[in-house]
């Protein structure tokens, strides 16, 4: 076994901590949730919801933030082979001006969840929790602590990132493709020569 392997296994075992506490339980279906887009200026917030077998192992899994873009994209065929179950939801713009970004990623999440094809017997949240009748446990930084939420955050990102650039084909000029909406400098400025497109998040400062 390679040092590469072994460090990869070691990462595994204790990413997966809360999730072998309840798999010892007796309970099977244990679903990762994670959000992402809270804070870009424009475009929707996107969730997943992802259920992986006790049996499992996915080399370099990690919190999306901490990948790059090449190795989020060659985790997620491996995430969705080897879930139980999986899902992506979007909540957009004009909502979260509404209920505000927070219940926006409330209700994402909840969508993924209610697209999964079995009936999580726990859930593993990323900092927020849910008005659901399942048992759920709301840890801080989930998404370096737990591979079922690590794994979500990925199909999050990977889904919204997918958003943006077909966003970009419709508002072409405002660099979505480059930042996906997130409050950049090039984005601010953008905004300052061409005004807010009907995508953008006006209750949001920088889109006053």
């Amino acid at each position: 076994m390679t040092n590469r392997t072994e460090q990869a296994l070691e990462r595994w075992h204790s990413m997966s901590v809360y999730e072998r506490e309840l798999w010892q339980q007796g309970l099977a279906y244990v679903a990762g949730l994670d959000e992402a887009g809270r804070g870009p200026l424009a475009g929707p917030v996107a969730a997943a919801a992802v259920i992986l077998p006790a049996a499992c192992f996915i080399p370099g899994l990690n919190d999306s933030k901490k990948l790059t873009e090449a190795a989020r994209l060659r985790l997620e065929p491996l995430i969705k082979e080897q879930a139980l179950s999986w899902a992506v939801a979007c909540v957009n713009h004009r909502v979260i001006d509404e209920i505000n970004i927070l219940e926006a990623s409330r209700l994402a999440m909840l969508k993924a969840l209610s697209r999964l094809t079995v009936t999580p017997q726990h859930l593993l949240i990323d900092a927020l929790s849910l008005a659901v009748d399942i048992p759920q446990s709301n840890i801080i930084k989930g998404d370096s602590l737990s591979v079922s939420i690590a794994a979500a955050s990925v199909l999050a990102k990977n889904h919204r990132d997918r958003v943006m650039l077909n966003l970009a084909r419709l508002y072409p000029g405002y660099g979505l493709e480059r930042h996906k909406g997130y409050p950049t400098k090039e984005h601010r400025q953008i905004i300052k020569e061409l005004g807010l497109t009907p995508i953008h998040r006006r209750s949001f400062r920088g889109c006053e």
